[in-house]
């Protein structure tokens, strides 16, 4: 592989702060990805804008050899919040006592200008493709984002055959923590209709509320596992039961409740859609009323085995950091959910302590430190697979 140390690089944190200087609040893009475009094709990357309603997406590729290494991302951000309660604006991208402040610091602007001058640092005859997966929906409801620019490159036939996703994975300090694998995640609204009347004459009406405590009762009994290699136990949790009731000689009309689960490989998340609809039904057996469960699958679990890749990105850490990273399964759920649908995909990021909070901020050096571990990666990489 040529040396290419001495050749002029990009700035991370210049592009860290260009980016940031972009209020793209999903579903707004105000011009981050036109920053990031115009960026990358300097560096000769052939870039296609892939929109989805509302929704602005990139996809970047440099070479048309294998191996395709991917970098994948988010530009948008979450809202900031109360404006007067940040130290410096959540736009402005200020650095004060060598400390970056804006929206996106830490999730995830900075990961993707720290990878962008990682590969300024390269010629552009690499053994193999660098590309870059980017979408302005990671933030909000990820449904024109990564999940569509996947299908279409699946149809087109575009193989990518390892992805790094940027998120903040470190725990304490950076280079502690890589993720290998995530737990998917299935929400289900449960809806009993009955019949309102009076607490006095429970025949003249048909009370959701049993139902529902019934429903419920039966999904927390069961232990889903134990867990799974390098997972924790899967687990359901109720996030809000409702009646809508203020009366207290008032049989309500209806009860509604939401549930999450948070599941590991052991599950598929048809399966435990099916186990919800199937509990509902026996439920609601000999109720005169009406029972509906709407389950939305928001991501399948994955695990990235340990091997080659991951040897990859543990040599780059501690390379770049000294440390050697754990390989965890924590966490909530990301677009690399997404992303597996093509190739073994793995996190690595910044510290993720500040991120969707006001102030909002990382350390200038660890930006830096950043792009050099992802440097690290790359040549490791193209070593290793090309």
């Amino acid at each position: 592989m040529t040396d290419n140390s001495l050749a002029p690089a990009l700035d991370p944190v210049a592009l860290a702060q260009a980016l940031i200087r972009r209020p793209s609040v999903t579903p707004a893009d105000e011009g981050a990805m036109d920053v990031l475009q115009r960026q990358l094709e300097a560096l000769g990357f052939s870039c296609r804008r892939m929109r989805f309603g509302e929704i602005e997406n990139l996809y970047a590729r440099r070479g048309t050899a294998r191996p395709n290494l991917c970098f994948a991302g988010h530009t948008d951000v979450v809202p900031v919040g109360d404006d007067a309660a940040w130290t410096a604006g959540p736009f402005e991208a200020e650095i004060k006592d060598g400390v970056l402040f804006g929206r996106g610091a830490v999730d995830m602007k900075s990961a993707i200008a720290a990878f962008v001058a990682a590969v300024s640092r390269f010629p552009d005859d690499l053994p193999g493709s660098i590309s870059f997966l980017i979408t302005g929906d990671e933030e909000g409801v990820a449904e024109d984002g990564t999940v569509k620019v996947v299908q279409a490159l699946m149809a087109e036939g575009e193989v990518i055959d390892h992805c790094i996703v940027g998120e903040p994975t470190s725990a304490g300090v950076l280079g502690d923590m890589v993720k290998i694998g995530r737990r998917g995640s299935i929400n289900a609204w449960i809806a009993v209709d009955g019949k309102q009347g009076h607490v006095a004459y429970p025949q003249r009406a048909a009370n959701p509320i049993p139902v529902m405590v019934d429903i419920l009762s039966r999904l927390q009994a069961r232990v889903l596992d134990d867990g799974y290699t390098g997972f924790q136990p899967s687990n359901l949790e109720v996030t809000t039961v409702d009646v809508g009731n203020t009366a207290t000689n008032v049989i309500p009309a209806s009860a509604k409740a939401r549930i999450n689960i948070r599941f590991n490989p052991a599950h598929k998340g048809a399966e435990l859609q099916d186990w919800i609809e199937r509990e509902c039904r026996e439920a609601a057996e000999g109720f005169s009323g009406r029972v509906e469960a709407l389950c939305k699958i928001s991501g399948e679990a994955f695990l990235t085995e340990p091997g080659a890749f991951t040897d990859v990105i543990v040599g780059a850490v501690g390379e770049a950091t000294g440390r050697v990273p754990e390989l965890s399964t924590t966490g909530g759920t990301s677009d690399a959910r997404f992303i597996r649908a093509m190739c073994p995909v793995v996190e690595f990021g910044l510290v993720g302590a500040t991120m969707h909070q006001v102030d909002e901020r990382v350390p200038v050096q660890e930006v830096v430190y950043l792009a050099d571990a992802y440097q690290a990666l790359i040549r490791r990489y193209f070593e290793t697979f090309a």
